[in-house]
């Protein structure tokens, strides 16, 4: 069958969602390739007078033609599709039931994800489809950075780029516009300056140009809408680049600071260990008072000025003099201490020597003991006086000029060294 626009009518009105059916009517517009801009505006006319019902199988026809083309590596559909892609996917979505909607956007999620489209025009018809989305109260629309068709976590944009949505999204929707049209109206000029080209008649030069001059308008007017657009999302994008950069400072400051703790306290426990394995402990270790004061002690010693209290300690009792059962014994006496006088001071002596210090007991320690004491340390035996004052005789013979020795004392001491020594005195 050879092409006409009559032909290509016939086919779109015999197809149905068999797969049989799409993939015939696919095959045949893809071996019309050059006649692709024709075909694409006749299936956009088409969208738009059919049923609703009919508006799927048509979407089903070009989303195996693109798919083909791409395989192939042939851009002719592509290109072709892509000015009035997105229009007819908004008019096939609009006004559909709910099953019939979500195989549209499932279709819609194939091509971003196999990247049938560029960039820009699959970003178009997202928003088309998220425009919908928002007149209707029961869905939700697709954001920034997410797909269209999930409900999971990757459809929500953060709240710091919220502002950014609808930038970008008018930015998709200016581009969509602007780059197709961009590429038509660089065509048809290619193909109206081109010199090897035959000219025209003058009236079919002067109508071809007159529809240049008109695309070249429309398109010059859907870049400066791009252009005010990404002027306005650049804007955007320099706040929020201005408020990270400050919060990264923050963020600088706050490391650093973490680091130096960090350091300084594993310096501090390094000197702990040390000290503990040198058995010495140098934490100092408060204690409180009762004034509220603390007391810290390094190596048990008191390093504060507040003198701790001392302890209170129990007073010792003394034990009883008199021992039980002693009868009618005579109680123990405090032992005196044992004088050996081997010597007697000489009245010279006396003279030159100082004064000695008063006493209670008037009586040197040695004449102060019971005589019986004294008998029983020399020795238990009578013959002990006698022999020591031969001993006094013999030694101090030369001294006192032959006069007795006991007439410089006093009376009473006298009396009892005489009764002592059994009166030879």
């Amino acid at each position: 069958m050879a092409y006409t626009d009559d032909a290509v009518k016939a086919k779109l009105s015999s197809l149905n969602e068999t797969q049989e059916s799409i993939v015939s009517v696919s095959q045949w517009i893809m071996f019309h390739r050059r006649h692709a801009d024709r075909t694409c505006a006749i299936w956009l006319e088409r969208m738009r007078e059919t049923t609703v019902n009919k508006r799927l199988t048509l979407i089903y026809l070009a989303n195996e033609v693109v798919q083909q083309s791409k395989a192939r590596r042939k851009d002719d559909f592509l290109v072709a599709f892509s000015p009035v892609i997105a229009e007819a996917t908004a008019t096939a979505y609009k006004g559909a039931t709910n099953d019939v909607q979500d195989k549209i956007r499932r279709t819609v999620e194939v091509w971003s994800q196999r990247r049938i489209f560029d960039k820009p025009i699959q970003e178009a018809v997202e928003a088309r489809i998220t425009e919908l989305d928002k007149s209707r109260s029961g869905k939700k629309a697709g954001l920034l950075g997410g797909s269209l068709f999930s409900s999971g976590p990757g459809s929500a944009a953060p709240a710091e780029l919220q502002p950014l949505v609808p930038l970008q999204l008018a930015l998709s929707k200016a581009t969509a516009t602007s780059t197709p049209a961009t590429s038509t109206a660089s065509t048809e000029f290619e193909k109206l300056t081109d010199p090897e080209r035959p000219a025209p008649t003058p009236p079919v030069y002067a109508a071809r140009l007159s529809a240049l001059l008109k695309s070249l308008s429309r398109v010059e007017s859907a870049v400066a809408e791009s252009i005010k657009t990404r002027q306005d999302l650049l804007e955007g994008l320099d706040q929020l680049l201005a408020t990270n950069r400050a919060a990264l400072e923050d963020e600088k400051t706050q490391l650093s600071q973490l680091q130096e703790r960090r350091e300084a306290m594993e310096k501090r426990k390094r000197e702990v260990e040390d000290a503990i394995m040198r058995g010495v402990s140098t934490a100092e270790t408060p204690s409180p008072t009762k004034d509220g004061e603390a007391i810290s002690y390094v190596n048990g010693r008191n390093t504060s000025s507040v003198e701790p209290e001392r302890p209170k300690m129990e007073e010792l009792t003394p034990p009883p003099t008199d021992t039980p059962g002693a009868g009618n014994k005579e109680p123990m006496r405090d032992p005196q201490p044992l004088h050996h006088p081997t010597t007697t001071a000489l009245p010279s002596q006396q003279q030159h020597s100082p004064s000695y210090p008063t006493s209670t007991n008037p009586l040197p320690s040695f004449l102060s003991q019971d005589p019986r004491h004294a008998a029983h340390s020399s020795g238990g035996s009578g013959s002990g006086a006698p022999a020591k004052k031969r001993k006094l005789d013999v030694e101090f013979e030369g001294f006192g000029g032959g006069e007795d020795a006991m007439d410089e004392l006093d009376e009473d001491v006298a009396e009892l060294l005489r009764a002592e020594s059994g009166g030879a005195v």
